[in-house]
Parts: structure tokens; C-alpha cells; sequence
């Protein structure tokens, strides 16, 4: 499966203002940002951003997902700390 492809899944599912979505075919790195995170844990966050790619998962198109759920106020601080 191809980075594209989950972020436009991720787009198209989500109320999301950005996904950057990293990997090498069958493990993947995804970092989603949107205001419906705000006041969810960070299981519940990870729930809502594998909902939309458990077929995926399923039949191991993707293998492993890491997945850094932000609002966009925590993205803005974490951006600067990181320097990106």
C-alpha cells in the first residue's frame, strides 16, 4: 500500500487538517492532526485514526502503523519543540 493512499483514506474518513503519513510499503508512520482529537485520550485518539484502515490492516496491506494523534494546538507546540 502506498503513503498516498492512507492519507487519502485517513482524509476522506476523518475530519482531519493534515496527515503525513511515512513508510515502506507495510509499516507506516502516521501523524494526523484535527480539532476532533481534542479531549480524547491517546487510546481513544488511536482508536479513531485505525477505524477507517482495519480492512487494510486485515489483509496486511499494512502491517504496522505508529500513530501520533495531535490538535492542531498541540501540533503547533510540538512542532516548535521538535524544530520542524
Amino acid at each position: 500500500m502506498e503513503t498516498s493512499e492512507i492519507k487519502e483514506v485517513l482524509m476522506n474518513a476523518l475530519a482531519l487538517d493534515e496527515a503525513h503519513i511515512t513508510g515502506d510499503g507495510s509499516h507506516f508512520q502516521a501523524i494526523v492532526v484535527g480539532a476532533m482529537f481534542d479531549g480524547m485520550s491517546r487510546v481513544k485518539k488511536q482508536q479513531t485514526v485505525y477505524a477507517p484502515l482495519m480492512e487494510y490492516i486485515a489483509d496486511n496491506r499494512i502491517h504496522a502503523l505508529s500513530i501520533k494523534a495531535y490538535t492542531p494546538e498541540e501540533w503547533a507546540r510540538d512542532r516548535k519543540l521538535s524544530g520542524l
